[in-house]
């Protein structure tokens, strides 16, 4: 690495990079916009992305958002769902049948909801960190 005259470290590539700010590209991604650009869409179906984004053409189709998006909604609503079950049982004992029929609607409910903003967040994500194709690398490994 070489440094430039401001004292920063300049490494090799970064000049033509331009900046993908993080928290930016998440939430867009969690509002179902392009990170991008912010205005396209990224959902053509439920958990379809898009190919390219309307508004500004970036391309899409490459992500690889696979068990992330499930595996942190399993994460967040375990925790909240099991929390407020234990905490409404402490005050409100309810028979078993009573309880799954609270609780089993409220978990697949919030399951469905918040599946496609946090799929979004991942491919932001994604985008912001360059990753699997959105940095205009080639991840295609021949092992």
């Amino acid at each position: 690495m070489t440094t430039a005259s401001s004292e920063q470290p300049v490494r090799y590539g970064d000049a033509d990079k331009a900046e993908r700010p993080l928290g930016r590209s998440i939430m867009r991604g969690m509002l179902n916009r392009c990170p991008h650009c912010g205005s396209g869409k990224l959902f053509r179906a439920f958990l379809k992305p898009v190919d390219h984004c309307a508004a500004c053409g970036e391309a899409m189709h490459h992500h690889r958002s696979d068990d992330l998006p499930p595996y942190l909604v399993i994460l967040v609503l375990g925790h909240v769902v099991v929390g407020g079950y234990m905490m409404t049982d402490m005050i409100w004992p309810l028979p078993l049948w009573l309880t799954l029929a609270i609780w089993a609607p409220i978990t697949v409910l919030s399951a469905l909801v918040s599946i496609q903003p946090i799929k979004g967040g991942v491919i932001g994500l994604q985008w912001a960190l360059r990753l699997h194709g959105f940095g205009d690398q080639n991840d295609d490994h021949d092992d």
